[in-house]
């Protein structure tokens, strides 16, 4: 095979890659649009299992600024009475990086009770974090609170594992990055498309934590 058959099956072979890798993200987020809740329409929701907070990153002590917001978000819902559970899902795989404990404490000094807020230390990634709020705390019917860009593909995720979801969006500012956070997305939701078809176990699980109890089960 000569130099310039090479070059065009290369090209060929790329081409599909790229239509394949648009095809799915524009499924994923076609599919999972009407699940978006906007202009604070949430109010007709209703028997919401748990208001599910996914991590993103902390400064220090402090919730990062996409973070805080996904936070303010998921306590503006519960004073609206959405739900009087918040599950809070962040990574915790080591001790010096804590962003569950700092998105708890942050909710605690807004007014919520420490016992409506469940502590996942696991939710190493958004198909983790979902999973586990179905397998773990037992939820069946939640909102999701992340950034809209976000919520395609963690709806996506909870339509393939079986949770009914709805998404409200925690936009009230620009952060730093989008432009290179918007391509991101687009890689991670075919990876995630993937591994819905597969349906792997998180790296963690074990006993159930109904959501239905008390959070501070979950404190350590």
């Amino acid at each position: 095979m000569n130099k310039k058959k090479i070059i065009k099956y290369i090209i060929i072979i790329l081409a599909i890659i790229m239509i394949l890798v648009i095809s799915i993200n524009t499924y994923v987020k076609k599919s999972t649009k009407k699940q978006i809740i906007e202009n604070k329409a949430y109010t007709d929701l209703t028997e919401i299992d748990a208001i599910i907070v996914l991590g993103a990153g902390i400064n220090g002590t402090q919730p990062s600024h996409m973070l805080e917001d996904r936070l303010l978000g998921a306590i503006e819902l519960y004073k609206n009475n959405i739900s009087s559970k918040i599950i809070m899902s962040g990574d915790h795989g080591k001790t010096d990086y804590d962003e569950v404990n700092i998105m708890k404490k942050f909710a605690i000094e807004k007014g919520i009770p420490s016992e409506d807020i469940f502590m996942d230390h696991a939710g190493f990634s958004s198909y983790e974090s979902i999973y586990r709020a179905k397998e773990i705390f037992k939820a069946k019917k939640v909102v999701i609170v992340t950034q809209k860009y976000h919520l395609y593909r963690a709806l996506y995720i909870a339509n393939q594992l079986g949770i009914e979801a709805y998404g409200v969006g925690a936009d009230p500012r620009q952060y730093v990055g989008e432009t290179y956070r918007e391509v991101r997305e687009i890689l991670a939701r075919n990876k995630d498309f993937i591994k819905c078809i597969f349906k792997p176990k998180p790296t963690f699980l074990g006993e159930s934590i109904p959501v239905s109890g008390n959070g501070d089960i979950t404190n350590d």
